[in-house]
């Protein structure tokens, strides 16, 4: 099952692109609640590169390693990759009158509900947003 998000962003796509494509961008946005954050991110822009970004429970509780490894990269409009669990994740950048649509499509996991996965992935998103509003 593909799962859906998107968010409308208000800045220029040169700068969305750079803040979605760099490790050092990537660690002030991406995390679901403000009680985790993303203390790492590095990322190899290439098809066959890979992309890792650490996620942690802000308390040292617990932290996992993000990544997946690019399959198409078409600048400024669309980053598709499959996820280190072998999921398909695509992400497209459409410039639009005032912004950027950013939609992500993700197949689901099965570990847990499809709704609170588009939540998670809906509330990082909405991270990136304020981050490139900010």
């Amino acid at each position: 099952m593909e799962i859906k998000i998107s968010a409308q962003i208000n800045a220029p796509l040169e700068q969305v692109w750079t803040y979605w494509t760099q490790g050092a961008d990537v660690t002030g946005w991406n995390f679901a609640s403000a009680d985790w954050h993303c203390p790492d991110s590095n990322i190899d822009l290439q098809p066959g590169g890979e992309f890792h970004s650490t996620m942690a429970a802000k308390d040292g509780s617990f932290s996992f390693d993000f990544w997946g490894t690019y399959s198409e990269i078409i600048p400024n409009k669309e980053i598709r990759s499959t996820m280190g669990d072998g999921r398909k994740l695509d992400v497209f950048f459409e410039a639009q009158k005032g912004g950027v649509l950013v939609t992500e499509i993700f197949e689901a996991e099965n570990q847990n509900p499809v709704e609170l996965q588009r939540q998670g992935w809906q509330a990082i998103l909405d991270n990136f947003k304020k981050y490139c509003e900010k």
